[in-house]
């Protein structure tokens, strides 16, 4: 598919146009996922749906199309698979004939229960292997082979942006406090997800300098806590450990991506963009 030529541009707000664009969204069938298609769509770019559920990459993919008029392609994708990866990639380079944006927003973020004792363990010393490899797999390797995959188009583009989601739990250790159940039992956020958060910010530098001398820019995108329906405790215990005193809305999670991969952000290469309402600062 062939792309318009872009114009010149004319302002600061047409930095942040992308027009025409093709931009891939790992796990964008999750929560995060589809915020970021809706907000690279709403300016203008194709999006690429790619999830391992099949029919809700179709549903969101479906919606993106009809909502922006643009085209936006569902592809089932299990980012912890060279092949199913390259196997999307190559599909996303026939139908568009090229590739811009690439977004690892793909995670597992498993929340702990009590009353699923019989799964796995809940603390450190008895967190399974199985369940760490498989947020390794999914989190870390999972961003390696997708960034593996697109490469080769970017470099022949000689242009193309990579933004890794991260979260603050990469940035710092989890506050366990935040897990406990109103009846005194413990939850806790696992070791595997500040591991791989942590990773990808170090992936992001290696890619950033691996890429030294084209127009190849790759960036980490750190994210605070997102609004999800958490219960009222939770929310308590979250909102006084952050200085603007409130989790972070869905709706604002958009506006620092769109920044991240357009041209705004044109001279940012290897850079890790904290948004979390000031959690970090304390």
């Amino acid at each position: 598919m062939a792309t318009k030529p872009r114009a010149e541009h004319h302002g600061p707000a047409s930095l942040f146009d992308l027009t025409d664009r093709v931009a891939i969204i790992t796990g964008g069938a999750g929560f995060l996922g589809k915020e970021f298609g809706r907000t690279v769509a709403s300016a203008g770019a194709h999006v690429v749906v790619a999830d391992v559920h099949r029919s809700t990459a179709e549903a969101v993919a479906k919606n993106l199309s009809v909502t922006s008029t643009l085209e936006a392609l569902a592809v089932q994708t299990d980012v912890a698979n060279k092949e199913s990866v390259h196997a999307m990639v190559g599909m996303v380079k026939d139908v568009f004939g090229r590739v811009d944006i690439l977004v690892n927003s793909a995670a597992l973020d498993p929340k702990f229960d009590p009353k699923e004792a019989g799964k796995h363990k809940q603390d450190f010393e008895g967190y399974p292997l199985d369940a760490w490899q498989q947020s390794l797999d999914v989190d870390l390797t999972g961003a390696f082979l997708c960034a593996q995959a697109v490469a080769p188009i970017m470099r022949e583009q000689n242009r193309g942006v990579i933004v890794n989601i991260s979260s603050i739990y990469g940035v710092v250790g989890p506050d366990q406090r935040l897990y406990e159940k109103d009846d005194g039992s413990k939850g806790y956020k696992p070791s595997s997800y500040s591991a791989t958060k942590a990773a990808l910010d170090g992936f992001t530098r290696y890619l950033a300098a691996y890429f030294s001398g084209t127009n190849i820019r790759v960036n980490t995108l750190t994210l605070g806590g997102v609004f999800n329906n958490h219960g009222e405790q939770f929310l308590k215990r979250y909102n006084v450990r952050v200085p603007m005193g409130r989790m972070m809305k869905l709706e604002e999670v958009g506006g620092p991506l769109l920044f991240l991969v357009s041209d705004a952000s044109s001279y940012m290469t290897g850079a890790n963009l904290v948004v979390d309402g000031g959690w970090t600062a304390w």
